[in-house]
């Protein structure tokens, strides 16, 4: 049982960093309760933010931060052309 347990921690740390393939470093610009942007290579990045997102320190315009960030699609639309009616 303790190996089973073991092994499944293991298995879940390796894991974890996959939820999150993402990330940016640079100053921030801007600081919002529903957004953040930094800049990154003198291009802007804006980040959404939600009730949920664990910040560490104080996060201010200024301060040097790492977001990581997930991309989740919320619709799909085919746009594929239809194929034409059979007669």
């Amino acid at each position: 049982m303790k190996r089973t347990a073991c092994m499944l921690t293991a298995l879940m740390m390796l894991v974890a960093p996959v939820a999150f393939a993402y990330q940016v470093t640079g100053p921030v610009l801007e600081v919002t309760d529903t957004k953040i942007v930094v800049e990154k290579d003198k291009e802007k990045w804006e980040i959404q933010r939600t009730k949920d997102t664990k910040v560490t320190g104080e996060l201010k315009k200024g301060s040097k931060v790492t977001i990581q960030y997930t991309m989740t699609a919320t619709s799909v639309e085919n746009k594929d052309p239809k194929a034409p009616a059979k007669k």
